[in-house]
């Protein structure tokens, strides 16, 4: 399932990975290289497998690693109210 932030998360890409800021709240958050990888493959209309396959090949890691790195962040990053 593709990801979308809310309307008021900014993003700003920096030279370690991507800046969330939840202007609302007045809260950021920083993504690695690896969460900036995957949130930019489901944004772009990827599905988790796809940030899955995207993840693995990127950082020569295990599907099943990859797997359970996807679902983590993506559980974080809705659970925070930060996307749907």
């Amino acid at each position: 399932m593709a990801l979308k932030f809310r309307a008021d998360i900014s993003t700003a890409e920096t030279d370690y990975g991507t800046v969330l800021l939840d202007e609302h709240a007045g809260d950021y958050w920083e993504l690695n290289p690896t969460g900036t990888l995957v949130v930019n493959t489901l944004m772009a209309g990827g599905d988790e497998a796809a940030a899955v396959a995207a993840l693995a090949g990127e950082f020569d890691i295990d599907l099943v690693q990859a797997k359970q790195d996807v679902d983590t962040l993506v559980q974080q990053l809705r659970t925070s109210g930060l996307a749907q």
